[in-house]
């Protein structure tokens, strides 16, 4: 998105925009070779191969990366309307372990959104759709909007 390119006004294609904004600075997910599945207005699924770098000491998938793919889909479903929105609390219950070679899915969905908070649930499942996480988090609205963030960064 540059200046030239409208801002899109459909609710999707604005939380798609918005991902692809969002993407192209996020070098974490990148590193952790997440890949976004799908966006939408309050909504977000994002997937992550368990590699064996990423495995404790019992040989299971890490608490604080499956945090992280929570985080994140958590973090593209709040700020799909454009709006620059930040984490103001999140906890998680660790259900299930996740295995090396496992795909892991974390799907955010918005329950509430009132003036600057919101509230969103993220389930994370192994590639057999079994439930290993639960998390929820909670946003909080800051100035700014995630495009114009973008474009100001390329002026």
């Amino acid at each position: 998105m540059t200046d030239a390119q409208p801002i899109p006004t459909d609710p999707q294609a604005l939380a798609e925009a918005v991902t692809a904004a969002m993407w192209s600075r996020d070098r974490t997910a990148q590193a952790l070779g997440m890949r976004i599945e799908s966006v939408g207005p309050g909504r977000a699924t994002v997937r992550m191969t368990v590699r064996g770098d990423m495995v404790n000491g019992h040989h299971i998938c890490h608490g604080g990366l499956i945090f992280t793919l929570a985080d994140t889909a958590f973090a593209y479903a709040c700020n799909a309307h454009n709006r620059n929105t930040v984490a103001s609390g999140c906890n998680i219950d660790f259900v299930a372990t996740g295995r090396e070679g496992d795909t892991l899915q974390a799907e955010a969905v918005e329950r509430t959104l009132s003036g600057r908070t919101g509230v969103y649930d993220v389930t994370v499942r192994d590639s057999a759709g079994n439930t290993v996480a639960l998390f929820r988090g909670k946003s909080y609205r800051i100035s700014g909007e995630v495009i114009a963030g973008l474009a100001a960064e390329k002026a």
